[in-house]
């Protein structure tokens, strides 16, 4: 069994979903057993709904409580070193050299807008093991893309 990198934010968000999800069970089964004494299952549109957000629930908790058992949990500011690895906060300059910074974190707590990008994205697999100075080039979707890694911190 594998282990799931996160940062500890990444694991309290996916505890704090979890919960939400826990805590809206028993609500879903009020609903089927509301709408099971409407009568004719069969055309009783609330009760498929029911059923089905009873199935989504199930699933997702599945998946959260895999990826929070196989969960490992690493804080940035215990790493150094001179490579890129999970957890490190990179700055990068893009062809024009304008900076880009990334934090590469876990697949769950990803998200490219805020500068956080999972260690499995394209960006992500390239950068990790390099260090200051070395060059990367990624194909993305727009293209290729090439960074030069100028700054590697562990915040």
């Amino acid at each position: 069994m594998d282990k799931v990198p996160m940062l500890a934010e990444g694991y309290e968000r996916l505890m704090a979903d979890m919960k939400a999800l826990r805590a809206e069970r028993p609500k879903v089964v009020d609903a089927i057993e509301e709408a099971r004494a409407h009568g004719d299952l069969s055309e009783n549109a609330e009760y498929h709904a029911a059923k089905e957000r009873q199935g989504q629930i199930e699933a997702t908790l599945g998946d959260i409580e895999d990826k929070v058992n196989r969960a490992q949990i690493i804080d940035p500011t215990t790493l150094s070193g001179d490579r890129i690895v999970f957890g490190a906060t990179v700055t990068l300059l893009d062809e024009d050299d304008k900076p880009v910074k990334y934090q590469i974190v876990g697949q769950t707590e990803a998200d490219a807008k805020s500068g956080r990008i999972s260690y499995n994205s394209p960006i992500g697999r390239a950068l990790i093991g390099k260090s200051k100075g070395d060059e990367i080039e990624v194909t993305v979707p727009s293209g290729d893309k090439f960074y030069l890694v100028e700054k590697i911190e562990f915040i």
